[in-house]
């Protein structure tokens, strides 16, 4: 048993209070001064924000009061390992909450967006293409929306943490030493295999659309609008759009692929080389997470449901199954870490694994 692997989940809760209370303090500041909230009706991009329903004069005060009482509470569950169970229950309640409100409520779609352009951007940024003002893209309310995930996943990993300890099971990889039913290794790949598969199949859909204006299909668009977006070169970030859709969803299909566990052997030098289980598994629940927190959104604008249903099309049928989306490949991931986990070097409790793909 190693010094770094015991020491791991209590660096976890530290660095939580620490983030939590940085920016409950930034809030807190906000609150006394009436500047500085980018959120809500100051977001000029917020139309698909639920934080629309929050009046601004109040965003700064309550994320303040939910911030830094997420750090009092993280710091609460530190050497708190034998609490009474109300007390457990409300720290756990609480945490959650805050946790799930952070990483999918705060973000709204242009963190997905501003993601899937991202790798147009410092590719382009040389060249100067595609002509856009940096400064208003990556701005303070984009960080503040960035932060907030950053926020929610630290929470939820040291509410986690401290809810296995404190339930009995490892700290680390959860198992209490009755691990049975849907988390063994076996059931896991049936069931990733099918969240994969949807995981995948539904941004290929959309990047299929994306595709088709390319070469000039006016799919799901009038002719016009096609003309116009070649004439702009809109087009191109559409196909963007449409090529990081379509590897993703490939990388996807790696969660239950062969070639997801060890590399290839036509890759120079990398070939047969086993994948560190984490290369995929950290990616694939952040992207989840960013695709559920823009879903989210999306579906609480009052557009987006005049745009999908009032003017239905195979434009906008894509975005219709978006909610799948982030869930499927959550449950994929999830899916991938159960069956390629091995036994635990903070327990040593072993592990009937790792099984390989169906």
């Amino acid at each position: 048993m190693t010094t770094t692997s015991i020491r791991r989940p209590d660096r976890i809760a530290p660095l939580a209070a620490g983030w939590l209370g940085l920016w409950g303090v930034v809030a807190l500041v906000g609150t006394l001064t009436g500047r500085g909230y980018p959120l809500g009706d100051n977001d000029a991009y917020g139309e698909a924000s639920l934080l629309r329903l929050l009046p601004v004069r109040y965003g700064p005060p309550v994320f303040a009061a939910a911030l830094l009482g997420a750090a009092v509470a993280v710091l609460a569950m530190v050497g708190n390992a034998h609490p009474s169970r109300p007390a457990r229950n409300l720290l756990l309640g609480y945490g959650w909450t805050v946790a799930v409100a952070l990483a999918v409520v705060v973000p709204d779609v242009r963190v997905l967006v501003t993601l899937g352009y991202l790798p147009m951007l410092i590719i382009g940024a040389p060249f100067g293409w595609p002509p856009v003002d940096y400064a208003r893209i990556f701005d303070w309310t984009l960080a503040a929306k960035f932060s907030a995930v950053a926020a929610g996943v630290l929470l939820a990993a040291a509410v986690l943490a401290w809810q296995r300890r404190t339930g009995g099971a490892c700290a680390v990889c959860g198992r209490d030493g009755d691990e049975a039913g849907w988390t063994t290794p076996a059931a896991a790949a049936r069931w990733g295999r099918w969240a994969a598969w949807t995981a995948a199949a539904i941004p290929l859909v959309y990047a299929g659309t994306r595709f088709a204006w390319v070469v000039g299909i006016p799919l799901g668009i009038s002719r016009e609008f096609l003309t116009d977006l070649h004439e702009t070169g809109a087009v191109w970030a559409g196909a963007g759009l449409g090529a990081f859709a379509t590897v993703g969803a490939v990388l996807t299909l790696g969660l239950v692929q062969r070639w997801g566990e060890v590399l290839p052997r036509w890759l120079p030098r990398l070939g047969g080389r086993r994948v560190p289980p984490l290369l995929a598994v950290v990616p694939g629940t952040l992207v989840a997470i960013a695709v559920t927190a823009g879903t989210l959104g999306e579906l609480g604008a009052p557009e987006f449901w005049r745009v999908t249903i009032g003017g239905f099309s195979a434009a906008t049928a894509p975005m219709l199954l978006w909610p799948l989306w982030g869930p499927a490949l959550g449950a994929a991931t999830l899916a991938y870490h159960l069956r390629r986990r091995r036994a635990c070097g903070h327990c040593r409790r072993p592990w009937p694994g790792p099984v390989s793909r169906p």
